[in-house]
């Protein structure tokens, strides 16, 4: 088979071992075999809840000086009582992204030899079988060119494509009807009762199409029968009332049907297909391969698990996946970014507290680890048009709840810009949540030297952010540094004494987010030469922040304090920001923080009762990778695929995770897996490119080709036996930096449009 699909031989019993497909803003995860396949429908804006203003008892100042008062008294437990008067809002319709409909296909034959393909190149799935020696073909992809999902269905012999197509809704509101020219119409809400009122929700109208060619036609009992064919194409469109402004969008469905089957399956395939690897084709990867490549991906997956780990390019499956996934839920032109679910969903988490939203401590954010590095920069748009939502939905939350100017965002968000703080302090006090996704326009920026992107998004948006925090911050009366509270280490807690208390002054995430926000502003007003009195009052800020701390324990501390960790098994790793994706701690800078941050992974690591989550995983991947510890690396990505894993080589998160009461899908661990992938191959956080600095023995030999670098570079990679053989650099943009491969650095001046050529000692030639 070819390296870069996903295959089975047999039937995938549940969502959970079907295949995704997407283009950006409908996707579809396709399950069953022969005589039955589900097609669950998705649109990323179909959000139950609704734009409100979130009600404030906070008195802003008054009560964030009495609160401030009391932590800083040591008296944490009216303090977190004041806290939870003022900044506690009620839930309400808050909402969730929702499943829109199943379409249900039903073919009256048995069959054998089946086989469910799905083509990373090509982004189109594949379901072959054979019948009395008649080979069957059923494809499906989603066009993000066409706006359309489309499906073909063919055999070698004529007349013999029967199905019946039928159509179920998965909320309350869900309407369809049937034509006799082979046409399901349907319109919907989204509504649910676990995160709003069941009221209140996005509306939905969509078109379904059914053409054949040979045989029969008919509507029977709802659903649409084909008899007969000699082969059948079916279009699926929808959209969703989320943004419009007027009623325009009803008549959307129908004219994208109708244009996609005016030009006909085959243009739309061809017009997909180069739609598609115009991005996905940048980048090569090969890690090595095995007898293994040559199986099944679940049994692959299977092995893994047994502790067989001979299977090099599973991982390079994996990290394509990952970029496969980007590709197919984020493009530039999506409304909406990916959620915990990407834009697919198996209705899980909408039936759980913490909803299919967007997760500001650390979830979202590692959607999007991978996306520049692995140059996907396009597909980063859309979370840079959320964020700039976020920072003016941000400023009432800011005003409301603190008094302060500027934009806040707390430890979650919806598709209406919610920014208020979660309805229980314990874990929705997260102060710097928005900071925190935020700090992706920074990213962004970094790898492309794009100054319009700079000028436009990246530095207002930052700007306002900055003024928050200035407005915000206090100064510690012991220690005379500045610092935010009352606020938390998302999700975590700490004892004083035999209380378990979440909420104190200056979290170690909140100052390294801050002390990132006021650097980049800083160098961004200095190089666009704006803002002179700000940047005189973000460089006394700077020096005024507090350093990061290493306590009794050796680790890298969580809190301002040395607390003793309520949870030390606890899931989030948000200290660590400041090892990955930050750099404030750097192997050769920082060594002290560096160790300490390595103490800090190994007891998490240590404890028996360490919550087993995707994202933690994929955390720790990452933090070894910029440790340069390719091993541990490796471990952790191990158990990622091949524990955290359904057959699909989707991540979830595991019963009791959270109140989670199964496997659940969150996608971030495809995402965090394959960005750690990256950084084992690649690093430029540090003023360096760092080639191949974490490759673990078992990929002793491959190459990759169109990795990005910050600085808008791109860079070639091939080695042997362990040992780098040679790089090739081109840059776009003019820069310098050093080059790095192990302990050897040398200095590299670069010119656009120039490619640099480098031999195992470093040297350069153009």
């Amino acid at each position: 088979m070819n390296n870069w699909k996903l295959w089975y031989t047999n039937a995938a019993l549940s969502w959970s071992q079907g295949l995704p497909i997407g283009n950006g803003r409908l996707g579809s995860v396709i399950y069953g075999g022969i005589e039955k396949e589900t097609w669950s429908m998705t649109e990323v804006t179909y959000w139950s809840g609704k734009t409100e203003r979130i009600e404030s008892q906070s008195k802003g100042r008054a009560d964030l000086d009495q609160m401030r008062e009391h932590f800083f008294a040591g008296d944490y437990k009216r303090g977190e009582e004041l806290a939870q008067r003022a900044l506690q809002p009620k839930k309400q319709n808050f909402g969730t992204n929702l499943q829109m409909c199943n379409l249900l296909l039903n073919v009256e034959h048995q069959g054998e030899d089946l086989q469910r393909v799905l083509n990373l190149e090509n982004a189109i799935f594949h379901t072959s079988y054979s019948v009395n020696g008649n080979n069957f073909t059923r494809e499906i992809f989603a066009s993000h060119a066409d706006h359309i999902v489309a499906s073909r269905f063919w055999s070698e012999h004529e007349g013999s494509i029967t199905f019946a197509l039928g159509i179920e809704g998965l909320t309350d509101h869900f309407m369809k009807s049937f034509a006799e020219d082979a046409t399901i119409t349907f319109e919907g809400q989204a509504t649910e009762t676990m995160h709003s009122d069941g009221k209140c929700g996005v509306f939905c109208e969509g078109m379904v199409k059914v053409v054949a060619q040979g045989g029969t036609v008919v509507v029977e009992d709802n659903q649409i029968v084909i008899r007969n064919a000699d082969e059948a194409c079916i279009y699926f469109a929808a959209n969703t009332d989320y943004g419009k402004r007027d009623d325009s969008w009803l008549n959307e469905s129908e004219r994208q049907l109708l244009q996609a089957i005016a030009l006909g399956y085959a243009k739309l395939k061809e017009k997909h297909i180069s739609d598609y690897h115009r991005l996905y084709g940048r980048v090569n990867l090969d890690l090595g391969h095995s007898d293994a490549s040559r199986l099944p991906t679940d049994e692959r997956i299977r092995l893994l698990q047994n502790g067989h780990d001979n299977d090099p390019q599973l991982f390079a499956l994996f990290y394509q996946y990952g970029r496969y996934l980007t590709i197919s839920g984020s493009r530039a032109d999506s409304p909406l970014p990916l959620n915990l679910q990407g834009i697919w969903n198996d209705g899980e988490a909408n039936r759980m507290q913490w909803s299919c939203d967007y997760h500001l401590d650390i979830n979202t954010q590692m959607n999007y680890f991978p996306t520049e590095v692995s140059n996907l920069a396009e597909c980063h748009i859309p979370l840079m048009n959320y964020i700039e939502l976020l920072s003016l939905a941000g400023r009432t939350a800011a005003h409301d709840f603190y008094g302060c100017e500027g934009w806040v965002a707390h430890v979650f968000s919806n598709a209406w810009g919610f920014t208020a703080p979660g309805w229980e302090t314990s874990w929705g006090l997260n102060v710097t949540g928005g900071l925190w996704i935020a700090s992706q326009l920074r990213e962004h920026y970094e790898f492309s030297l794009d100054r319009e992107f700079l000028a436009q998004q990246a530095y207002p948006v930052m700007k306002e952010a900055a003024a928050f925090f200035l407005d915000y911050m206090t100064l510690h009366p012991q220690y005379g540094w500045l610092v935010t509270g009352p606020s938390n280490s998302p999700e975590n807690s700490f004892y004083i004494e035999d209380n378990v208390y979440q909420l104190s002054m200056g979290s170690t995430l909140d100052q390294v987010l801050v002390r990132d926000l006021f650097a980049f502003c800083l160098e961004a007003a200095d190089t666009l030469q704006v803002d002179y009195d700000l940047q005189a009052k973000l460089k006394q800020a700077i020096d005024k922040l507090p350093p990061l701390r290493i306590g009794k324990r050796g680790q890298l501390q969580e809190w301002l304090e040395d607390y003793k960790e309520a949870q030390p098994d606890h899931r989030h790793l948000s200290h660590l920001i400041s090892l990955h994706p930050g750099n404030q701690i750097t192997l050769r800078g920082t060594p002290e923080l560096s160790a300490a941050a390595r103490n800090t992974l190994e007891n998490r690591m240590s404890r028996e009762a360490l919550e087993d989550v995707e994202f933690t995983v994929a955390s720790f991947a990452a933090s070894f990778a910029r440790l340069e510890d390719g091993e541990q690396a490796y471990k952790h990505l191990t158990h990622l695929i091949g524990q955290l894993c359904f057959d699909n080589l989707l991540t979830f998160s595991k019963p009791g995770i959270a109140g989670a009461e199964k496997h659940i899908f969150v996608v971030d661990g495809n995402f965090g897996g394959a960005g750690a992938i990256a950084e084992m191959l690649l690093q430029s956080h540090d003023g360096e490119i760092n080639l191949l600095p974490a490759l673990p023995k078992e990929w002793h030999t491959g190459k990759v080709s169109g990795l990005r670098s910050k600085g808008n570079i791109e860079v070639d990679i091939v080695w042997e036996n362990g040992e780098l053989m040679e790089a090739t650099i081109q840059a776009f943009s003019a820069g310098q930096t050093f080059l790095r491969y192990r302990e050897q650095s040398v200095p590299l001046v670069l010119t656009p449009d120039t490619i640099y050529r480098i031999d195992k000692q470093l040297n350069v030639t153009q």
